[in-house]
């Protein structure tokens, strides 16, 4: 630029992304203000106003003092004269959904970066609540609300806390209350709706407190668990949701409002661990179908908990002759399509990571009765290293006399432990309704090795039924992202410069980042078997499956 030049400044606001965007918003606002007035102009006349949609992500931010949900606080920002709409009212953080936002989740974490300079490592997902819409004809708006909760990491989490809120011109100030003391009354100076909103994000507003606890550990011990796999987190979301209804006992009527609550737990229990829902929701929705038989019978109020409590009951009992079953179709495969295919009949190589509980149950039966020697391989599996905790597992409860050797392998050696393997076992924590499998971070390149270094080697998942999601491609379905911590703290005290990267990462050093991806997707095509309680699956039966479970989410959850 030559010395005394002038350039506009919507030109150069235009050549930096984030600028442009913030540029665009403040026009947006300028723009609806003007179409607000008009609307409420229209209104006073009492013309009919112009209704326009617009698709909004609203975020409730929380924090737990020392840990204890029942101190619970959930911050409301006071909106500014300055705002297009709602002006001076108690509003959650929000902001519109744009066209470059990746989806309402990016752009709720997007609004809050914008609206109180907080990255997403100082924010942890707490909920997602159930979208939804309604009409405020008054300003000529329809809004169509996408719900999330945050809880906000404190410094000795790598967050910045509340101390690292500076709020930009949309806002006032920010105020900290009891989620059960948000109200919707004209003295409390919400926006339009907050209640609805809030309990869609914090259901225990409406459950009551004994009620409510439980489903807030239920869903934490959810949400925490990093250890078991998908299947025995939807066994702990049938307990959680049991447990739920049965301290809402008959403190309420079980009418159509009981039941709305009912799915509205459910709901939430799905989207606790949204890497393993497919499992969890199977589960949610074969117990809303047991609850509702029971629901719609007539019968007394008492007598029908009881029988919800034992139908739910049976579904958990139920779920424990699933392995067997699975470990039947696992061995069946091994005897009949491995073993007669191989040169020397004397022993079977599995290669596999990670921890299953249905893979060692199935690991301990094979070596047991298929009658021939098992050389096991198995991947440490980082960052928590269930591989190890899986050999351990086998050791233990194998005697030693038994025809099994184990050997650990570093998740970077893949190549040596799969030469010759016969066998490529994975476990599934999704299964998409083409077949694609969801399963540990490493599951990927050792199906990909394995193909090149032991191009015969069969690449078998055992799953139960219930993991297979609804309809949707596997790059449609949410994955997890965890705490850089979980890598990071491998390095302390090993590792020269560590603490060189550690330090970049505290002050949001925008040159480096530590990805902890949990799971990724192993594409049909590259899996021969998929070992089931129901025998060996297709590719069909797999769709039939999902279109089913697609059709129980509609109808359970679509009117919440």
């Amino acid at each position: 630029m030559r010395h005394g030049m002038t350039v506009p400044l919507t030109r150069l606001i235009q050549g930096h992304p984030t600028l442009n965007r913030l540029y665009s918003k403040h026009l947006t606002h300028r723009l609806n203000y003007a179409q607000i007035g008009g609307a409420r102009a229209m209104a006073a006349s009492g013309e009919t106003p112009t209704v326009k949609k617009r698709v909004v992500a609203g975020s409730f931010l929380f924090k737990f003092p020392n840990g204890d949900h029942k101190q619970a606080r959930v911050a409301l920002f006071r909106r500014s004269g300055k705002v297009s709409t709602y002006q001076h009212k108690l509003a959650p953080c929000s902001g519109s959904v744009e066209e470059d936002d990746a989806s309402p989740f990016a752009a709720a974490l997007r609004e809050i970066r914008e609206e109180t300079t907080l990255p997403a490592s100082s924010l942890e997902l707490l909920r997602i609540g159930k979208p939804y819409a309604f009409a405020d004809t008054s300003i000529g708006r329809e809004w169509h609300i996408n719900p999330f909760g945050f809880r906000l990491k404190e410094a000795s989490e790598g967050g910045k806390g509340e101390e690292g809120i500076t709020l930009d011109w949309e806002h006032d100030g920010i105020e900290w209350f009891d989620p059960m003391q948000v109200s919707a009354s004209d003295e409390f100076g919400g926006v339009p709706r907050i209640v609805d909103s809030l309990r869609r994000v914090w259901p225990e507003y409406d459950l009551g407190s004994e009620a409510g606890e439980v489903l807030t550990d239920g869903l934490q011990r959810l949400r925490n668990d990093h250890e078991h796999g998908a299947r025995e987190l939807a066994g702990m979301g049938v307990s959680t949701l049991r447990d739920v209804i049965s301290q809402m006992g008959l403190s309420q009527p079980l009418d159509e409002g009981w039941w709305s609550k009912v799915c509205m737990v459910a709901w939430h229990i799905c989207q606790s661990r949204p890497s393993m829902g497919a499992a969890i929701t199977s589960a949610m929705v074969k117990s809303l179908d047991a609850i509702r038989a029971v629901y719609l019978a007539d019968m007394d109020a008492a007598d029908k908990m009881q029988q919800i409590t034992q139908a739910l009951d049976q579904q958990l009992a139920n779920r424990s002759s699933a392995t067997d079953r699975i470990c039947e179709s696992f061995i069946k495969y091994v005897r009949q399509d491995i073993i007669p295919n191989k040169e020397s009949k004397e022993a079977v190589s599995i290669l596999t990571l990670s921890l299953s509980s249905t893979i060692l149950e199935c690991l301990l039966q094979a070596a047991s009765t298929l009658g021939v020697a098992l050389d096991l391989r198995v991947l440490e599996s980082r960052p928590l290293w269930e591989g190890v905790t899986l050999a351990s597992r086998i050791l233990k409860h194998s005697p030693e006399e038994s025809k099994l050797k184990v050997t650990v392998y570093s998740d970077a050696s893949v190549a040596l432990a799969a030469r010759e393997v016969d066998v490529v076992l994975l476990g599934a924590d999704r299964v998409s309704s083409s077949g694609d499998v969801s399963n540990k971070i490493g599951s990927l390149p050792t199906v990909l090795t394995a193909r090149y270094v032991a191009p015969n080697a069969k690449v078998v998942v055992l799953s139960d039924t219930e993991k297979i999601a609804g309809p949707g491609s596997m790059d449609e379905h949410v994955s997890e992202e965890n705490a850089a911590s979980e890598l990071s703290r491998a390095w302390k005290g090993t590792v020269e410069g560590a603490q060189v990267v550690e330090d970049a990462l505290s002050r949001d050093d925008a040159r480096v980042a530590i990805k902890n991806a949990y799971f990724e997707w192993v594409p049909a095509q590259l899996i021969d078997a998929y070992a089931t309680e129901e025998g060996l699956w297709s590719i069909g039966q797999i769709r039939d499956k999902s279109a089913w479970v697609g059709s129980e989410i509609e109808r359970y959850f679509k009117d919440l």
